[in-house]
């Protein structure tokens, strides 16, 4: 069992969060969210001992055992894969490296033997004669070969070290833990082995995900952390949602009634107190104005971007025409043998399990590649907005400021017209003073968002757009996504926002593509 008590955390002047006090118990999945800044990561980092708080304990159980998604990745580049997948638990990897120092000396006696008997117990007592096995499974479960095991972590690729660290944090059956955006970089077959690992796990788990359907899936707790206050709430995310948004309007509802009694009251008062005959029921209404109180809203550091595109023209009959469109890297097929004909009203998912396939279809669709083979076509009608998975190209001057980056791309240069769209996306007053080159993921996010939506156009080609977002700016652009009007053709690991917004899915595959009128959920039970 782990538990906070009184716990707070300052910086100077700054209080993150005080006086969180949570019973973590087994069995159970908390997800920790929260705006950005909020304090998710610290309190993670707090709970694994890694920073100390200012105030208040963490206590657990004797002997157990806490495992850390690590977020380096090149922290293991030296070490093989069996032994950065052990090292989850140090324990376990301290024996096993002891006991092959031991047996490796020349001049073994028989203390030397009688401390190795004793190693030899803890080792297996710990499972580690079944650790290669279970490290395998751990790999193949997250879609990686268990050949694999033998090989230097510095050899492989960024996917599969993030693969190999999460392994690492399953590893040998911890009693805690604790996971900072698990689903970042796997593909959708990982993400749900480990949902339904997580869901199985007897433990302890504690998670920081922008991910709503690997909450909604895998958690029986919601933290919410919002202006210092750390809350429990027992259910998923959804549950969490619509039950905050249920109190928000139940306020607002109280509020008004009693705002309306209160007029009512005022007036009474003001008509009937100089009147001797009602001075009586004046005072009477004057002590019951005085007993109404207001609900207080719950404060809240959560701030909901606005996002909305429309449409300058409707598209016509001909929207988008691909044929028979091929594209190699490196000798594979990324893109093989495509074609599609996008139909009025298409939001069309692009999934399959290489990102770069997805990426690369679009680079082709908006000129900044070319096919091997095949052709595509826009229809006249149409005119397209892009969202790069990666949008370095556009921040290349970092020392504009947002306005002056933002008025690069508009025929209307005034500030008032540049600042509707900045504020939509939450950059006010000062903030558009800011020179891009200090933005974080998100905010340059938020600026292209800003950007695409000036534009006034009928298709929208979007590559991973949640990336760097947090769930309130997830939320945002998923519903303003669904209420568009004209058609999308995107690319997104987040699970809810494909199932509520696709109509249409188009798998890329190295040996060709598989396309459905489907919802996601429906496709991913037929395939």
């Amino acid at each position: 069992m782990l538990q906070i008590t009184d716990l707070s955390l300052s910086f100077g002047t700054d209080t993150l969060f005080k006086d969180g006090n949570i019973v973590f118990n087994p069995g159970n999945c908390y997800g920790i969210i929260g705006a950005n800044g909020a304090g998710k990561t610290t309190l993670l980092r707090i709970l694994s001992g890694e920073i100390e708080p200012s105030g208040g304990t963490v206590s657990r159980s004797p002997n157990e055992r806490i495992s850390v998604l690590k977020q380096d990745h090149n922290a293991y580049n030296e070490y093989s894969v069996i032994d950065t997948i052990i090292m989850g638990n140090p324990r376990l990897y301290e024996i096993q490296k002891e006991k092959d120092a031991l047996y490796a000396k020349e001049d073994f006696s028989e203390e030397d033997g009688i401390k190795a008997g004793e190693l030899e117990s803890e080792y297996a007592e710990m499972g580690g004669y079944e650790a290669d096995a279970e490290a395998g499974k751990l790999l193949m479960g997250l879609g990686l070969s268990d050949s694999l095991l033998y090989s230097q972590m510095g050899d492989l690729s960024e996917k599969e070290k993030v693969k190999i660290l999460l392994a690492q944090a399953l590893f040998g059956n911890p009693d805690i833990i604790l996971l900072d955006e698990p689903t970042n970089g796997i593909d959708i077959s990982s993400v749900k082995w480990l949902e339904d690992f997580l869901m199985d796990f007897v433990g302890t788990v504690i998670v920081v995900s922008h991910d709503r359907h690997f909450l909604n899936t895998v958690c029986t707790h919601i933290i919410d952390i919002d202006y210092g206050v750390i809350k429990l709430y027992t259910g998923n995310y959804e549950f969490w949602y619509d039950s905050s948004q249920l109190m928000q309007r139940l306020i607002k509802n109280q509020n008004k009634k009693k705002e309306e009694k209160i007029k009512e009251l005022q007036a009474f008062i003001a008509r009937f107190s100089a009147n001797k005959s009602k001075a009586r029921q004046a005072t009477s209404r004057k002590k019951l104005l005085e007993k109404i109180t207001l609900e207080e809203m719950p404060a809240s550091s959560r701030r909901y971007p606005y996002v909305g595109f429309e449409m300058d023209r409707e598209v016509g009959k001909d929207i988008l025409t691909v044929e028979n469109l091929s594209k190699k890297v490196n000798g594979e097929y990324l893109i093989n043998n495509l074609s599609l004909r996008m139909n009025k009203g298409d939001k069309i998912a692009i999934v399959g399990e290489h990102d770069t396939a997805a990426t690369m279809l679009f680079k082709i669709l908006m000129g900044e590649e070319e096919p091997d083979e095949g052709t595509f076509k826009w229809g006249v009608s149409t005119s397209q907005s892009y969202y790069p998975t990666d949008n370095t190209a556009y921040f290349q001057d970092g020392d504009l400021t947002i306005l002056d980056w933002l008025k690069q791309y508009s025929r209307d240069t005034t500030e008032t017209y540049l600042r509707s769209f900045l504020g939509r996306m939450l950059f006010t007053q000062d903030d558009v003073f800011k020179p891009v080159k200090v933005l974080s993921g998100g905010e340059k996010v938020r600026c292209m968002l800003s950007r695409m939506m000036m534009f006034g156009s009928n298709v929208l080609v979007l590559d991973q757009p949640t990336n760097h977002l947090d769930l309130e700016a997830i939320e945002a652009l998923n519903n303003g996504l669904i209420e568009f009007p004209g058609n999308i053709i995107f690319s997104c690991h987040d699970h809810e926002f494909v199932q509520t917004l696709a109509n249409r899915i188009i798998e890329l595959r190295p040996d060709g593509f598989v396309d459905k009128v489907s919802s996601y959920d429906d496709y991913l039970q037929l395939s």
